[in-house]
């Protein structure tokens, strides 16, 4: 996400960086993954593959107002309630756990103008996806790198789960099970 203030410059100035055109598919931006993982992150057209977006709803579950039943977990994936978006503690928490630091003022506000938003202000869920569309269009390491801090592997299967996601579990938060 530490591109993501110039990529929203460029969205503001009404253009995107190009992208390369090459005959061969896995080498452009959002399709590079292996053929052998049998996943992208772009699909054919440019958009947001299915597998991504699956993982995309449960990070943004995570940090979403009004919180996921985790009963309802598809696959062991969160899912965001209907209507659910990032309150500005929940853009925070998620930026904290994907960059390490929560977004300057500037970001948070570029965000809030360009992307989709609740009436509140609350980024919604199709706001998220044009944040990662954006990004993966021009720096898909990024994204893997964003996706690799929630859990994420190359085939995009949630393979490592952050304690505080798990702190359900005793053996996970050291209280003494009797």
């Amino acid at each position: 996400m530490s591109r993501m203030h110039r990529d929203i410059e460029e969205l503001r100035a009404g253009t995107q960086s190009p992208r390369p055109e090459t005959p061969e598919p896995d080498s452009r931006q959002g399709r590079r993954n292996a053929p052998e993982a049998g996943v992208q992150l772009l699909d054919d057209d440019g958009a947001i593959s299915e597998q991504l977006e699956a993982c995309l709803q449960h990070i943004f579950a995570k940090y979403c107002t009004p919180r996921p039943n985790p009963v309802q977990a598809n696959g062991g994936l969160l899912e965001p309630p209907e209507g659910a978006y990032l309150s500005e503690e929940g853009l925070d928490a998620w930026a904290r756990d994907t960059n390490g630091a929560p977004f300057d003022e500037d970001t948070k506000e570029e965000l809030l103008e360009f992307m989709d938003v609740t009436d509140d202000g609350g980024l919604t869920f199709k706001g998220f996806m044009q944040v990662y569309q954006l990004q993966t269009e021009n720096d898909e390491e990024e994204t893997w790198r964003d996706l690799s801090m929630h859990g994420f592997d190359r085939t995009l299967r949630l393979v490592a789960t952050r304690r505080e996601d798990s702190d359900t579990d005793p053996r996970l938060t050291g209280a003494n099970s009797s």
